[in-house]
């Protein structure tokens, strides 16, 4: 068991019983009262999110993860089928533990799975990543100057606002934390 104060962001810990990743984390002390750290965490089995208090002295066990990069190969039903990139061993994850990032999977696209023993507890997309737009309506010529944007399909079946300069056949980058266009890949 670790203090509270021994945590901090993206750290892996066990909540009632339950793995759950640290999103924020804030020490706190208002006025003449008594200090407290503020601590936003996910659910890793139910994708809840969960706000709590802690005191200075609360006790909270930290879990040891490690990741790999394992490069993305096929879905099998409601499973993500992946590589190890070093040994060639096939792992199933549930699509789930991917989250919203599921919609962006391509073939051959590498992904960090984060691992409790031999057990894959987690899995993370690359901040950003490149698709190419299959289909969108064509941009008025000249209507550049508002922050207008418009719908377009990618070509892993994901749909994403994108500005109204953006064409079919145009590759781009994406955020997959927020799920929104970044800028036209070069």
């Amino acid at each position: 068991m670790a203090k509270v104060s021994d945590i901090s962001r993206g750290t892996f810990v066990r909540y009632s019983g339950e793995l759950a990743q640290v999103l924020e984390y804030e020490h706190r002390t208002p006025g003449n009262l008594r200090a407290f750290y503020q601590v936003k965490m996910r659910n890793l089995n139910s994708g809840k999110l969960i706000e709590q208090r802690f005191r200075p002295d609360d006790e909270i066990e930290i879990v040891r993860v490690h990741f790999k990069e394992q490069q993305f190969l096929y879905m099998d039903g409601n499973n993500v089928v992946c590589m190890d990139n070093e040994t060639f061993d096939q792992i199933m994850i549930h699509k789930e533990t991917l989250g919203d990032g599921i919609h962006y999977l391509k073939e051959g696209m590498n992904i960090k799975i984060y691992f409790e023993g031999d057990e894959p507890i987690y899995a993370e997309l690359p901040l950003t990543i490149e698709l190419e737009v299959t289909y969108t309506e064509p941009g008025l010529r000249g209507d550049t100057a508002t922050r207008t944007l418009k719908a377009a399909t990618l070509e892993t079946g994901a749909s994403v606002k994108v500005p109204l300069f953006i064409n079919t056949g145009d590759r781009i980058k994406i955020d997959t934390r927020t799920n929104t266009y970044v800028e036209r890949a070069k």
